[in-house]
């Protein structure tokens, strides 16, 4: 499993995503926030928000997704809104910085 980092998906604030469909084909989702959490000295935490198609909602679930600089990558999407602009589905992280001694 690959780390992923706020600066890896901060470097990639509005660009477009891919996500795979169940049926093989492709969506594309765009990142357009990213949110700061309680990161401490200990772990890091963030949100990202992605918006795609209006006419679609994919359901709350594990997703394989890919980026043309990340590259190929795994992330849990749940949907949080719906409006004319879009489906907007949030990515939470909550990662291990250091180990406690």
């Amino acid at each position: 499993m690959s780390v992923y980092t706020k600066t890896m998906f901060k470097q990639n604030l509005n660009s477009r995503f891919w996500l795979q469909e169940e049926d093989g084909a492709r969506a594309t989702l765009e990142l357009f926030a990213l949110n700061d959490g309680r990161s401490t000295a200990r772990q890091e935490q963030f949100s990202l928000l992605f918006r795609g198609d209006p006419q679609k909602i994919y359901g709350q679930r594990l997703y394989a997704m890919g980026h043309e600089a990340i590259g190929e990558l795994e992330l849990f999407l749940v949907p949080v809104g719906h409006d004319e602009s879009g489906t907007v589905y949030e990515a939470v992280f909550n990662r291990l910085l250091k180990r406690a001694s």
